[in-house]
């Protein structure tokens, strides 16, 4: 089973991903007006690799990509925003059985399931994880981390239900429909 998990694919998705996870982080997020949060497409991209490469992955890139965008760009890892990334990464990657993406088939119902499960996840890891974890571990104002929380996370609810539905929307059309093939005659 395990060997299943973590095939060469989806180690070299997890590198892949880890490095496209730094590069959108740095290039591609839009500042909000809060100190130290902005509107992140990276997300978009989280959502779509857990969807596709399952939850281990997802957490891993979620994982991997925070660390190393905070330690290249900032010089220093903020492990409580690290974490809840690996997190949002791991539990949205619970739903790729579900969705089942390779089937090619990304339809009304499967989209607003995929929403559904990304907006619970980030609800529960930016307006809770995050700010808790930002008190216990940096002794940082509770007023202004949960700020923080709430406003990133609406705005990855936000890019992920945008960016992320259109990269899946995507990746399905790549993919060959279940019965699509027939046999001539």
């Amino acid at each position: 089973m395990f060997k299943n998990v973590l095939s060469i694919k989806t180690i070299v998705a997890i590198g892949i991903g880890a490095a496209v996870f730094v590069i959108l982080g740095r290039f591609v997020s839009i500042p909000t007006g809060i100190p130290n949060t902005t509107i992140e497409t990276s997300y978009g991209f989280l959502a779509l690799m857990s969807i596709v490469f399952g939850p281990i992955a997802g957490g891993l890139i979620g994982l991997i990509g925070h660390a190393l965008k905070d330690l290249i760009f900032y010089g220093s890892i903020w492990w409580s925003w690290v974490i809840v990334s690996a997190l949002v990464g791991l539990l949205i990657g619970f739903a790729w059985k579900k969705i089942d993406i390779e089937s090619g088939i990304f339809n009304k119902k499967k989209i607003i399931l995929f929403n559904i499960v990304q907006i619970i996840v980030q609800a529960f890891g930016w307006f809770a994880a995050a700010p808790f974890l930002d008190v216990q571990i940096y002794a940082e104002p509770a007023n202004k981390v949960y700020l923080q929380g709430v406003i990133a996370g609406v705005a990855n609810m936000v890019t992920v239900g945008v960016i992320g539905t259109l990269l899946l929307l995507t990746y399905a059309k790549t993919r060959s429909k279940s019965n699509s093939l027939s046999k001539e005659v």
